[in-house]
């Protein structure tokens, strides 16, 4: 996915003026509004690359004049101590942008690197990593976009993009139906016919229904191995299926190598850990960033 130049704006501008209130007092009272300076926003872990298009955006916004030059690429896996940015222009702005800008980064790069290490565990198996709607409100395209940095899927991205029958929407049909899953795909259908129908089950029974249903996609939810196992026999060529329920690195594996095609993980947006990156002064010398071979 692609985030378009007037979403990264809005955000930006959004952090900036949480931030910045009525001003930067303390660069306000120390520095002269004339001093120049750069800067290399710096890696101090191994991580992926995610979000260098909003601290750009966040030093650019304060001062248009900034310069900017990346040193790495989004998606791109980089070694602790590479610089992903470097950075040239008024102090002032700089000194003000710099939390916002390493906020988007390290939230962002932790997410995707995280991302990574999912897909990583279950290269060789046909199971594809799903992010989930588990996300920071307000941030869930940012957050699903620093997923794809890291290689993972894009699942629905809200309440409209797909149909996603679950326990509460049959629970709330009631007890007296004698095919909840039945007919609530057939009102989807109904209602949505251009929108994939996904059915969450956790028993056999439930699959059974589900699979007699027409359902597109199954969700496998908080299955056993076994389980897991044997609905993917009894789906394989009718739907595909989808496994969820607190998936960890170390079970990951386990899960793919049982055929699901895809695997959700919640914990990707909201359980990612921040990653560690500086915004290291150089000099008050405001020369710009240099070029210098690309990492």
């Amino acid at each position: 996915m692609r985030l378009a130049d007037e979403e990264i704006r809005e955000a930006v501008r959004r952090a900036l003026a949480e931030d910045l209130g009525s001003g930067d007092v303390t660069t306000l009272a120390t520095l002269p509004p004339s001093l120049q300076a750069a800067g290399a926003v710096v890696a101090r872990e191994a991580l992926v690359v995610a979000g260098l298009p909003l601290a750009e955006a966040a030093f650019r916004d304060l001062a248009p004049t900034v310069a900017c030059a990346r040193r790495a690429e989004e998606g791109q896996r980089l070694a602790a101590g590479r610089t992903l940015l470097e950075v040239a222009g008024p102090a002032h702005a700089l000194l003000a942008a710099e939390r916002v800008a390493l906020n988007f980064l390290q939230h962002l790069c932790g997410i995707a690197t995280l991302t990574a290490q999912f897909v990583a565990a279950v290269a060789g198996t046909p199971a594809l990593i799903l992010d989930t709607r588990k996300t920071t409100p307000g941030w869930r395209r940012l957050e699903k976009y620093a997923v794809a940095c890291g290689g993972g899927r894009n699942h629905r991205f809200g309440l409209f993009d797909m149909v996603l029958i679950k326990d509460n929407h049959l629970a709330a049909l009631g007890s007296t139906e004698a095919d909840p899953i039945g007919l609530a795909v057939r009102r989807a259908r109904a209602a949505y016919p251009q929108l994939r129908v996904e059915v969450e089950v956790d028993t056999r029974d439930q699959l059974r229904q589900a699979l007699a249903a027409g359902a597109d996609l199954i969700l496998l939810d908080n299955m056993a191995l076994e389980d897991l196992r044997w609905s993917v026999g009894q789906t394989r060529g009718r739907a595909q299926t989808e496994a969820s329920g607190g998936v960890t690195l170390a079970t990951v594996r386990a899960i793919a190598e049982t055929g699901v095609d895809f695997i959700s993980v919640g914990a990707l947006t909201h359980s990612a850990r921040a990653a560690d990156i500086g915004l290291d002064f150089t000099t008050g010398d405001a020369t710009g960033p240099r070029p210098h071979p690309a990492p």
